[in-house]
């Protein structure tokens, strides 16, 4: 694996127009994911030395060095001492998620929120329970007792909540929607706070609800089920638009 720049046009630059350093950083990291979106590469294979990358992209080696830092705090690569810089062979928990970003940097309507959640959570909820172990229905009915005995004891918060939904993402079996799912929970986490100071009662027999029908594997009540519980998660949005 050479990972070239066989593709990339010649500089529009002359000796006097300078190019803009950020430039040539996108430039190495832009064509290094479209090696991965080729299948030049591969999670967990090893990357050039950073002089080798530098000549088979003709930029500078300080251009390739931070492009990889860049990669390395997105969870993209991963330095191991002693052998190199390898394709992460999964996206670490801890690592950088550019999506959250760009959807907080959105300008969003009330509306553009209540739009995305419909859309993709009665469908996840229904992958879910046709996939789902009998282990991980347990781990959705430990998180449903967990919200109702935090609601006892006063004390309710958004992590109550979303560990619910984190629970019926891993049924899924499906890392990209267990990613994105993710993703699109934390955007959503404000205003599950927000239910869980003002309506957490509610919160937890919309859950109750859902819990049933998933059991139960009725996937026409399970849809109506969800699709109740966004009532009073809107009223939450609302009072904090």
């Amino acid at each position: 694996m050479s990972i070239k720049m066989d593709d990339r046009q010649k500089p529009v630059n002359s000796l006097t127009t300078p190019v803009p350093r950020g430039s040539l950083v996108a430039f190495v990291v832009k064509r290094i994911k479209e090696a991965l979106l080729s299948g030049e590469i591969n999670p967990g294979d090893f990357l050039p030395p950073e002089a080798e990358l530098a000549k088979n992209l003709n930029v500078g080696k300080s251009s390739v060095r931070e492009a990889l830092k860049m990669l390395q705090a997105l969870g993209v690569v991963e330095v191991r001492r002693g052998q190199g810089t390898a394709i992460c062979k999964e996206p670490g928990e801890e690592s950088i998620n550019p999506l959250v970003f760009q959807l907080l940097m959105e300008k969003r309507r009330m509306q553009d929120l209540i739009d995305l959640r419909m859309i993709f959570e009665p469908g996840i909820t229904v992958l879910a329970m046709k996939r789902a172990t009998a282990a991980e229905i347990e781990t959705i009915r430990e998180a449903v007792v967990r919200l109702q005995k935090s609601i006892e004891a006063g004390v309710p918060v958004a992590e109550d909540d979303l560990a619910f939904h984190f629970a019926i993402l891993e049924a899924t079996h499906n890392p990209f929607v267990e990613r994105i799912g993710k993703t699109i929970l934390q955007l959503f986490k404000s205003s599950i706070s927000t239910s869980m100071r003002t309506i957490p009662e509610i919160a937890l027999k919309d859950h109750k609800r859902i819990f049933e029908a998933f059991v139960r594997q009725d996937e026409g009540e399970l849809v109506e089920a969800v699709v109740a519980s966004f009532e009073g998660w809107k009223k939450s949005l609302e009072k904090m638009s």
